[in-house]
């Protein structure tokens, strides 16, 4: 008999959600055939479509052929979600390097909104998504979305009023040490805006150094710029002048951490995205062990 147990970020996700995530390829009628047989269980409950579920819960389905084709079946051959956390009113997916947030040139069909609702469309979500902030083309690491008009809204005002801890690595030229902050002012919509960064350099050498950083504020391009200004460009940053090896084949800048209250459950979030591979993979060259 197949069983599942939610796990911590897929606590709030409907019955119905969290069955589609584990088993992608099964259609939507099947699963709602599932439901209305009262073929999914918890213990010896029926359980509903619409219920909502606990960490730890544990989910069973008949031991039948059919469901252990689909957990079995190849994935499908549309783009992917690498999902980090889902409630009712929030979903925060993992950006890679080189996927645009949103639709643009170049980027009309494929971006991290179209598959974010492609993903909902085909679990039968209805609700509008939208993302509540953006990464640079180049960088990677969690995008928050907001599921309906009112969740990003809410969302939104974590934002502006800078309620929403954001966490980077980044790789730099040169030797930082310590701790430090970063204040200038940055072109925005024809204004100069003030840009507050923090960072913590957590490796150094004479050549190198991995800092963690916080954003303090959000100007377009902020952290490359202000290191960049500060003598320390990024690695893999051709736009600011920063070292670029033939090894490293992108901007060495990624989102590592989103922490907020959740304005609905006004539960603690925080979001931990793990090091890219190809990132991670790249710092022993540079005799850098994280």
């Amino acid at each position: 008999m197949p069983d599942f147990i939610v796990t911590a970020n897929e606590a709030e996700l409907t019955a119905k959600q969290f069955l589609h995530q584990h088993i992608p390829a099964a259609p939507q009628g099947y699963l709602r055939q599932l439901f209305k047989k009262g073929k999914v269980r918890v213990a010896d409950k029926i359980v509903a479509a619409d219920d909502s579920l606990m960490v730890g819960t544990r989910l069973s389905l008949p031991d039948s052929s059919r469901i252990q084709e689909l957990l079995f079946a190849p994935q499908g051959l549309g783009p992917q979600l690498d999902i980090l956390y889902e409630s009712r009113e929030i979903l925060i997916v993992n950006k890679p390097a080189g996927l645009a947030v949103h639709k643009g040139k170049g980027h009309e069909r494929d971006n991290l909104t179209e598959r974010v609702t492609t993903f909902l469309t085909d679990r039968g979500d209805k609700f509008q998504v939208a993302p509540v902030q953006r990464l640079d083309l180049e960088t990677s690491g969690p995008v928050l979305f907001g599921k309906g008009k009112k969740s990003c809204a809410e969302l939104g005002k974590l934002f502006m009023q800078g309620e929403v801890t954001k966490t980077y690595l980044a790789l730099v030229a040169g030797k930082l040490l310590g701790r430090g902050d970063l204040l200038s002012d940055i072109p925005a919509k024809g204004k100069l805006k003030t840009a507050r960064t923090s960072y913590r350099a957590l490796v150094s050498s004479d050549t190198v150094s991995l800092l963690e950083i916080q954003l303090l504020t959000g100007r377009q391009h902020q952290i490359r710029r202000q290191l960049a200004e500060a003598g320390h460009p990024l690695y893999g940053d051709r736009r600011y002048k920063g070292p670029c090896p033939r090894k490293l084949s992108r901007l060495f800048l990624h989102c590592r951490q989103l922490v907020f209250i959740d304005p609905f459950s006004h539960q603690r979030i925080a979001v931990d995205s793990p090091l890219p591979k190809d990132l991670s993979r790249f710092l022993p060259r540079l005799g850098i062990d994280h």
